[in-house]
This record gives C-alpha cells, structure tokens and sequence, in this order.
C-alpha cells in the first residue's frame, strides 16, 4: 500500500472516557461519510511502524472534533498506543466532487494558459482569503501571478490534460 496515494482524513489527537473511544481531528471536507459507521480507513503510525485497518462502528461530532467508537477496541488500554496516528484513506476513494469543484492535489501542479494558448507557469499553491480561492501561479524569473479563481478569469479547467485556461484581465499581471 506504500506506492499507493494516500488522504489525510483525521488525526487521533486523544482518548476519550474509558470505553475505548478516540478523539479525532477531522482533516477533511467530508467527516459525515468518512466517520460514518461501517466505514474502514487505514490508521498510520507517526513514526515507523505497520498501519491497521480501522472500521468506525460510532461516532459522534463534539466541539469542532469527532468522537469515534473502533470495531475490536472496547477499552482505554487497547487505544491509549494510538495517540498521534493518522488516519488516512486510498486515493480512489475520494469522494465525487460537484461540477467546477477540484481537489487541492489535483490543481497544484498544473500548467497554467491564456486563452490565446500563451504559457504562464504552473500553480504552485492555493490561497483561500475570503471570498474566492487564489491560485498562485509559478511564473518564469521566480515571480508569481495571483489569479483569482472567478469565472471571469478562469475558463477551462482540464484536470486530466493538467491544464488551465486562464483569461488575463487587465491588471492581473
């Protein structure tokens, strides 16, 4: 599973009560469907070690974290070793996302084109300031072009080509 993609989804940040429970730091836009009963996700050591695969039995949402109830753990003394592991899931498991919506992971890295098919660089980040997302741009010379990810500026999005057309509005670069 090594050479496989992985998706952080949560992270064990505690023990909760006696009854064998986990506190997780969700680490994904979708903790209803990955802490859902019955789901499995693979628990990662943070050093060295063997990942296991979990399956959530319960869970529950509390003060910005999820409370979740393992299959096999019924005590504080079989969690307390899992303190710091995180939780991950397979790339092919992503969740479907809606039209015009994108991974993180599938935008950094594509290479960025005007419409007149003019090369600009490549997106080397994402910034997320208020209202719309920021793609920052990896230009020629080291400088950087901030494009705001609106439909005036952003035309075509092809995440298999690795792609985008970009319409330059004046001022932008």
């Amino acid at each position: 599973m090594s050479e496989e993609r992985l998706l952080n989804v949560g992270k064990v940040v505690n023990t909760h009560g006696i009854k064998g429970e986990l506190k997780i730091w969700p680490q994904t836009d979708f903790p209803e469907i990955r802490f859902k009963p019955g789901s499995k996700l693979l628990m990662v050591p943070p050093e060295a070690g063997e990942p296991i695969t979990i399956e959530i039995v319960a869970a529950r949402e509390q003060k910005k974290m999820y409370i979740v109830r393992v299959r096999g753990f019924d005590s504080i003394n079989q969690v307390e070793q899992y303190k710091g592991w995180e939780l991950k899931v397979a790339d092919d498991e992503r969740v479907p996302l809606e039209e015009g919506e994108y991974y993180l992971r599938d935008i950094v890295g594509c290479e960025v084109v005007t419409e007149e098919g003019e090369a600009l660089g490549r997106i080397t980040d994402v910034l997320s300031p208020g209202a719309n997302d920021i793609w920052v741009v990896g230009l020629p010379k080291g400088k950087e072009l901030l494009l705001p990810v609106i439909d005036d500026v952003v035309l075509d999005v092809d995440i298999a080509a690795r792609k985008v057309k970009v319409h330059l509005m004046e001022g932008l670069l």
